[in-house]
């Protein structure tokens, strides 16, 4: 069957697949995961799991998504919009720095690149159901924020990008270059830091 099949995300069985599929992800990225280790993982046959994924592309950009959602379902428990920007920011960067380290990361980032001809939907699909929806969201918390007068920003979309680019500097392109395996926490600390201070830098209100 083609990759492109619609997916029937429902019941217990599925569930199973994608959490078993997300522990083997997380562990070994998309190149490294191995269809006996999920299924083993999943508690699954591999007849089952095929019978909902027939490619491991489709399998691991469903993880992807979950994983955006999940991350998303955290942050709505503190993206408020009468949040200390400094706090929030904070909370947020750390997320996206433990993120970008990842070898999910990575393997998203590369599936996309490669199958960006063949199947364009399935980077599109993924674009909206992750990194657009953490822009849109933290966009309108920093449209808040500066309504209540607690930053300046003028392009709240164009900040929100920018400060995921920031919460990347010195931790994805030598993760995806191979120049560094992965990093310490303590760095990814320090990222998230300074991305903060950059930001604030720029966009925060001096009282």
């Amino acid at each position: 069957m083609g990759v492109t099949r619609p997916i029937m995300r429902s019941g217990r069985k599925f569930t199973q697949v994608v959490e078993g599929a997300r522990e083997i992800f997380l562990a070994e990225g998309f190149e490294g995961a191995n269809v006996d280790d999920i299924a083993r993982a999943a508690g699954v046959s591999k007849a089952t799991l095929y019978s909902y994924f027939p490619d491991k592309r489709l399998l691991f950009m469903e993880v992807a998504r979950a994983e955006c959602q999940r991350q998303a379902d955290a942050a709505m428990q503190i993206v408020q919009p009468g949040l200390p920007p400094r706090d929030l920011l904070l909370f947020g960067a750390r997320a996206m720095t433990e993120f970008f380290n990842s070898p999910m990361s990575l393997s998203i980032f590369r599936m996309c690149v490669a199958e960006a001809e063949r199947f364009p939907e399935m980077a599109r699909e993924f674009y909206r159901n992750g990194p657009m929806m953490a822009r849109d969201m933290l966009a309108e918390y920093l449209r808040c924020a500066t309504g209540d007068g607690l930053l300046a920003v003028d392009d709240p979309e164009l900040a929100a990008e920018q400060f995921a680019e920031l919460c990347k500097a010195g931790i994805f392109n030598r993760r995806l270059f191979g120049i560094e395996d992965e990093l310490t926490a303590e760095w990814c600390e320090k990222v998230a830091q300074s991305a903060v201070d950059m930001f604030m830098a720029r966009y925060g209100v001096t009282e």
